[in-house]
């Protein structure tokens, strides 16, 4: 694939809790500045509504019409089918809501949905670090070269994704490679991401510097803990 060179254009969105970050992408850049509409984390329908009026600004705002809709989207969700589970971040998702079905009804072009974790490897296997390793062995003279790649997510959440041969590996229920919901293993009742995310580190830290939950610290302040009120001033 040719993706620098390609025609087509692709809306995008990058679906948070608080807002809605809606784009176009045209090989492999992005061609339009990103329309910004609030979640309605707690209101399906003011949620839906936000996600077609901004893809309907998106598509609005380029010259020809898209190719597709592909995006990445909170889990649990059945990917291929475009149905949404029930979502922690997102509560008005629940029982099932058919958001891909929604979009390919409104806007009569393909969508395709997948998780972060996945399509964030998927990117690094197709146009980034797999590719970039592959040449740089091709130009060593080396006859090595990759097509499998594992990758982690690591932040807000803790995500994760797998490409084999080139492919995007969903497994039988479209999350094989989700270890973010694998099991705790120093709180078994918990799952992965509740150990290593930002919020775990946030919480776990205020408990142990007995801080009230409403002054979790930041990351960049726990790495420093001499910049955070209360805590060791030991900063160099």
């Amino acid at each position: 694939m040719d993706l620098k060179n390609d025609k087509r254009i692709v809306l995008t969105l990058d679906a948070g809790g608080t807002n809605f970050v809606f784009s176009a992408i045209q090989g492999g850049k992005e061609i339009i500045a990103p329309i910004v509409l609030p979640a309605s984390p707690f209101d399906l329908n003011k949620c839906l509504i936000s996600i077609s009026q901004g893809f309907q600004q998106s598509s609005n705002s380029i010259e020809k019409k898209p190719s597709a809709i592909s995006f990445a989207f909170p889990g649990p969700a059945d990917y291929p089918k475009g149905i949404i589970g029930n979502l922690p971040n997102l509560p008005c998702f629940r029982g099932g809501v058919a958001l891909g079905p929604m979009l390919e009804d409104q806007f009569k072009i393909p969508v395709f949905i997948n998780n972060d974790g996945d399509l964030f490897v998927y990117g690094e296997a197709v146009t980034g670090f797999l590719p970039k390793v592959n040449k740089l062995l091709a130009d060593a003279g080396s006859p090595k070269q990759y097509k499998n790649l594992f990758g982690v997510t690591l932040g807000t959440g803790f995500g994760g994704g797998l490409v084999i041969n080139g492919e995007l590996y969903i497994g039988d229920n479209a999350a094989a490679s989700e270890i973010w919901i694998m099991r705790n293993k120093k709180y078994p009742q918990s799952y992965a991401e509740e150990g290593v995310s930002i919020r775990a580190i946030r919480r776990i830290y205020a408990h142990k510097a007995e801080l009230d939950t409403a002054k979790y610290p930041e990351p960049k302040e726990i790495s420093c803990s001499g910049c955070f009120p209360g805590i060791r001033r030991n900063c160099r």
